[in-house]
């Protein structure tokens, strides 16, 4: 087939070769093809694909709920348990009225291992979510062991007492040491919300 033969008008496209024509089908058809699939196709797929996206996100999503909902009576169990010791933590907590004699237990506790006090402050209370706490700045010379004994003694107290910031140096040559540290009890008290309401009720 010499294509230099071959009348190029469209008008004449009846005369042309059978095989020009099937080229010539094949290209429209193609072009077609690919019109439908880049406007039309593709945007089905970018759909599909996003929809499976959404499938394996739903699933996982389903699998999680289907986890806590078989280890729901776990989870009940187990705040029911974070319940009672919190409870039992309040219970261990002193009030305000025994803050006094705790203070004094805790100085007592001091004196009975053998240290001497050079500080024995306490500070300001301080609100919490529901308790508040009662920082105590101290500073007491003594053995080594003594000091142990000090800690020891006051963490075995009835109420909560807890021992933070502990620095200790040597003091003079006979072996004593230095111990500053901040000695904390709690007791239960009103959460720092509870009391700014009260301020702005007392001030209108």
């Amino acid at each position: 087939m010499n294509l230099s033969e071959i009348n190029w008008d469209i008008n004449a496209a009846g005369t042309w070769p059978l095989a020009l024509k099937a080229v010539i089908i094949l290209l429209i058809c193609s072009a077609v093809a690919g019109a439908g699939v880049y406007y039309d196709t593709l945007d089905q797929l970018a759909e599909l694909e996003s929809i499976e996206r959404q499938e394996q996100e739903l699933r996982l999503a389903f699998e999680t709920k289907q986890k806590k909902a078989v280890n729901l009576q776990d989870y009940r169990d187990q705040l029911a348990q974070i319940e009672d010791s919190l409870a039992e933590m309040i219970k261990q907590m002193p009030t305000k009225e025994e803050v006094a004699s705790l203070l004094i237990d805790i100085s007592q506790t001091g004196l009975a291992s053998g240290l001497e006090f050079r500080l024995f402050k306490p500070g300001a209370s301080i609100p919490r979510d529901f308790y508040s706490e009662l920082p105590i700045s101290i500073q007491v010379v003594g053995k080594y062991e003594e000091l142990g004994l000090f800690v020891s003694g006051v963490a075995s107290l009835p109420r909560i007492v807890t021992v933070h910031d502990v620095s200790m140096a040597p003091e003079g040559t006979g072996g004593q040491m230095l111990m500053n540290a901040t000695v904390k009890t709690y007791n239960e008290g009103e959460a720092p919300a509870a009391q700014g309401s009260k301020k702005k009720r007392g001030a209108k």
